[in-house]
């Protein structure tokens, strides 16, 4: 009778809420919508009060900020919380709100994984999920919902393949660009017939792409670029009748350029840029009237220019530079009226620059630089009101032309150096107020520097060097604040260094040699805060160096060599570690950098006494100056022989240690069950998570299946490091990784910071990485994929007998030293904050088959819980000369310039051919000061390899001094790895052939 009771109770109240429905109207819907809102605004965190509009007591929704509605029947439709700041959780209780067909979150702080809570909401067609900080996988969930229209996920850290059931056949929008996805592309992408918009670019997905991907003949835009497809971009895009825009760039699509790309008549832009694709351009592309945007710079494509380019007669940015392409340079070109931008830099064109150009009107970046142009510059095409124009390194000959109002007006960058244009420097060019960039060395001009260049006020780089300048230069040539390169170097200068030099607050690169210039170095030369490289050698200047030069915070390189220089060379500072060649050739110049002692000035004679014994010295008792002499030497004896009894200590206690942590993680290893990674005897997935991005995961997961016993043969293993066993493994379809078995799984963090760190570091690209291609994980055991590098590791090449280091020459011994600064420059600058090595070394530089770097093991530091207290374990304190002094003093914030200082350290192995420690009988020879000791005493090419049989004295050099400021001791006196790269680049400029003048 009871449940009789309840059940009608319940029955009634069911009656009384749908009369009220029925008198109320739609209020009770509302307030459903209100209930809904307010739920969702609950798990969110609002920290700029944005929806504080957001009322429970309202009747209606409809009034609140960021909220639509439909004025019909008052439901809520749209919800927009664009850029407010918020974060927390998405999508509970909105499935409350009914008629809800789009919802935006973008461009806020929600850093959780997608909830599965947004699959339920019913009537969503469109969600932005874009520019937040969410990570994990997309949920399958997703492909139940077949009513969606436009998915937006780009730009947050969503990993993991695409789901397969994503794809519904409504969806004509999905943007999943910006991410860490991975995989290939799902074949349920075919099933959107109705797909106007793709975009996958920028994550990890790899394969091929199949022809039947072009069956999607709604397709409008397609972007999979910056991924790691691979194969032959397949014919049959002709069936793409709506396409207008193409971007396949910075992956590793090889063949030709299909041939039937023209047949997509509406396409306004292309961009197949850093590829492999090859052959010549398909004549099919003539036809695309509407094309705007032509990018194919950066592949191996060849033949010539084809008269029919002149056909693309909407054409506005054309680049095709670094590839090779030959013959002359068509003249239809200058049917194209509507061209803004040309670059055919790089190639081997041939020929005149064709007149034709100059019709061209709208041309505004003009950019044909090495290539083999040769005849006159057109006088008509500095008419023109072109911002960038780059002729350099071509043999282009006559005078440099004249410019008018319309190229002064916005003319920021003009190059015409490595020509043999001949005559003088037009001083109308001053008349370009927004000139930023004017470089005119290497040719054959015959003139004065023209005053009125003082008018140039944004003026950044200023390269006159290699000419046949004559004069003095003008001091206004300085007053622009902004100059921060200037070289007249290999001119016919005279007259003296104008004090306005000091005005240049930015000068950091100031290089003046083989002139005539006299008298003093002017000390406002000590003004420029930033100057690092500095060269005023050859040249007749007089009088003594500027003590204040040895505080420039920023200087790395001084040459006055082959002056009329006197005095004493500054003893702080760059100046302690510079040789005799930077101060060699100046007769009445003294100091330790020429092992030549300086004489002591005295301003008036003393007063000696008469009863002193001995002859007197140089105004000083010979007996005094005697002892003086012993008790320096006793001094210096004492520090020397405390100093080699601290530093064996030092090297004792640390192998002890690094022994016995090597020991205890060779007891871990033997403790751990096989069964943890290799195949059971059933045959099942081993119990862990495997995670591939490189191409074909299908093939890894095989190969993990089938052979997990032997991809960690003993066999095979190929190095020990720091980190862990490094093995060699041959997949099932032929290709070959290295695996990365860690030794510190105790020390890993747990498995969601583990998984954050490695999928960071597998979007980590660079030509001087190797490559991580994947992950394993267990709680016991990790292992981490990679590409397999050949030919072993710099330390290898360098030190040990199985490969003599005269197989390494100076060429490629440079190229390794800057492609290791470049690879440490993009760790330093691609991340934020910086991803910091902190064990750079020759045995973490690997060698690929043409002797390029490759940096390894990049970025495991991060891996560990506590990184600060690891490193300063017996794990990390390698021997003294190895790394940072800083990893010793807990004291100093470990930042990315212990980086620096490893670098240095690997260059000084790279000019010596030596070990950073070397252990003798009676001593320890630590490598940086025994080339600091030797560049002191005026000897630092005793240091080099032997096995060097020819090098440029002009390029080493300059390199042990680089290495020798790199591992300084103090941190912020090291440059950046970003100001390593220029200085390097620098160093190897070479030096243009003047037997022509």
């Amino acid at each position: 009778m009871a449940f009789s009771s309840s059940l009608f109770c319940r029955l009634l109240l069911m009656l009384f809420v749908f009369i009220l429905g029925l008198i109320s109207g739609s209020s009770l819907v509302l307030n459903d919508d209100v209930l809904g809102l307010i739920v969702f605004k609950a798990g969110l965190q609002d920290p700029n009060k944005a929806l504080d509009s957001w009322n429970e007591d309202d009747d209606s929704p409809c009034s609140w900020k960021y909220v639509n509605c439909d004025h019909r029947n008052g439901r809520v439709t749209q919800v927009v919380l664009e850029g407010l700041g918020l974060s927390g959780r998405i999508g509970r209780g909105l499935e409350r709100v009914e008629n809800l067909h789009t919802l935006s979150v973008a461009y806020n702080n929600f850093s959780e994984s997608i909830s599965p809570d947004i699959a339920q909401i019913g009537g969503l067609k469109n969600l932005n999920l874009s520019h937040n900080k969410l990570s994990g996988r997309i949920p399958d969930g997703f492909g139940n919902m077949e009513r969606f229209r436009s998915l937006d996920f780009s730009n947050n850290a969503l990993s993991g393949p695409i789901p397969d059931q994503l794809f519904g056949g409504s969806l004509k929008s999905i943007s999943l660009s910006g991410n860490m996805l991975s995989g290939p592309i799902p074949q349920s992408l075919l099933a959107c017939l109705y797909l106007r918009n793709l975009n996958l670019s920028a994550n990890n997905l790899s394969g091929s792409l199949p022809a039947s991907f072009w069956a999607l003949r709604n397709l409008r835009v397609l972007d999979l670029s910056n991924n790691n497809f691979v194969g032959v971009v397949p014919v049959g895009i002709k069936g793409l009748y709506n396409l207008r825009e193409l971007y396949l760039q910075n992956n590793q699509f090889s063949g030709p350029v299909p041939y039937d790309i023209g047949w997509c008549r509406q396409l306004i832009a292309l961009d197949s840029s850093h590829n492999l694709l090859s052959g010549t351009l398909p004549e099919s592309l003539q036809a695309l009237n509407s094309l705007v945007f032509l990018k194919l710079q950066k592949n191996k494509l060849e033949g010539s220019i084809p008269s029919w380019i002149g056909n693309l007669t909407s054409i506005q940015h054309i680049d095709l530079s670094h590839n090779k392409f030959n013959g002359k340079l068509a003249t239809s070109v200058g049917r194209l009226r509507s061209l803004v931008f040309l670059n055919m830099s790089n190639n081997a064109l041939s020929g005149a620059i064709p007149r034709s150009v100059l019709q061209c009107s709208n041309l505004y970046v003009l950019d044909l630089s090495n290539n083999l142009l040769s005849g006159l510059i057109p006088q008509e095409l500095f008419q023109l009101g072109l911002k960038h124009v780059d002729l350099s390194s071509n043999n282009l000959t006559g005078t440099i032309p004249l410019g008018s109002t319309n190229l002064y007006d916005v003319l920021e960058e003009l190059d015409l150096s490595n020509n043999q244009l001949r005559g003088e420097i037009p001083f109308q060019i001053s008349l370009s107020f927004n000139l930023k960039y004017l470089k005119l060395s290497a040719n054959f001009l015959e003139a004065m520097i023209p005053p009125e260049f003082g008018d140039f006020r944004f003026i950044k780089v200023l390269d006159l060097s290699y000419n046949k300048l004559y004069g003095m230069i003008p001091g206004n040539l300085f007053d622009s604040g902004s100059l921060s390169v200037l070289k007249l170097d290999d001119n016919m200068l005279t007259g003296r260094i104008p004090a306005e030099i000091g005005n240049c607050a930015s000068m950091y690169f100031l290089s003046l040699a083989r002139n005539q210039l006299n008298g003093p170095i002017p000390a406002e030369l000590t003004k420029l805060q930033h100057l690092a490289i500095l060269n005023l050698s050859n040249n007749k200047l007089t009088g003594m160096l500027p003590t204040e030069l040895e505080d420039l915070p920023n200087l790395l390189a001084v040459n006055v060599s082959f002056n009329r220089l006197e005095g004493r060379i500054p003893m702080k500072g760059v100046f302690q570690y510079l040789d005799m060649t930077s101060f060699e050739g100046n007769a009445d110049l003294c100091g330790a950098n020429l092992n030549r002692t300086c004489q002591m000035a005295m301003d008036k004679p003393l007063a000696l006494d008469p009863n002193a014994r001995g002859r007197n010295v140089g105004g000083f008792p010979a007996v005094v100056e005697s002892k003086h002499r012993k008790l320096v030497l006793s001094v210096s004896a004492i520090i020397a022989i405390s100093a080699a009894a601290v530093i064996a200590c030092g090297v004792i206690a640390v192998t002890i240690l690094n022994l016995r942590s090597r020991n205890q993680l060779d007891s871990t290893l033997v403790n751990l069950p096989i069964e943890a990674f290799s195949r059971s005897s059933s045959s099942e997935m081993p119990s862990g998570k495997l995670v591939m991005f490189s191409p074909s995961a299908d093939l890894w997961t095989e190969d993990w299946i089938n052979n997990a016993h032997c991809l960690l043969n003993k066999d095979c293993e190929i190095g020990k490091g720091g980190f862990g066993t490094v093995y060699k493994a041959v997949l099932g379809d032929g290709r070959v990784v290295a695996i990365k078995k860690l030794m510190i799984s105790n020390l890993v963090k747990s498995q969601d910071d583990f998984e954050k760190e490695v999928h960071l570091l597998g979007k980590m690209k660079h030509p001087n990485l190797v490559g991580l291609k994947g992950y394993y994980w267990t709680p016991q055991l990790q292992l981490l994929f990679y590409d397999y590098v050949p030919n072993g590791s710099l330390y290898s090449k360098l030190h040990e007998k199985s490969h003599p280091s005269a197989s390494l020459n100076w060429q490629t011994r440079f190229k390794i030293a800057l492609g290791v600064a470049r690879g440490l420059s993009h760790l330093h600058q691609a991340c934020r904050p910086p991803l910091i090595h902190y064990n750079i070394k020759s045995s973490n530089v690997l060698l690929d088959g043409d002797c390029n770097p490759r940096i390894s093991d990049y970025g495991l530091a991060k891996l560990l819980p506590m990184l600060d207290k690891h490193i300063l374990s017996s794990q990390f304190q390698k021997a003294l000369g190895y790394v940072a002094p800083e990893f010793a003093c807990q004291s100093l914030r470990i930042n990315e310039k212990c980086d620096v200082y490893g670098f240095g350290v690997l260059v000084l192995e790279l000019v010596t051919g030596r070990r950073p420690v070397e252990y003798m009988e009676d001593d320890v020879l630590i490598l940086c000061d025994h080339v600091r000791t030797l560049l002191e005493e005026g000897n630092p090419l005793s240091c080099i390899d032997p096995t060097l049989n020819d090098f440029p004295e002009e390029e080493v050099i300059p390199l042990i001094k680089l290495g020798l400021i790199c591992t300084s001791q103090v941190p912020s006196s090291r440059p950046s790895m970003a100001e390593v790269v220029q200085i390097l680049d620098v160093i190897k400029a070479p030096l243009e052939s003047r037997e022509r003048l």
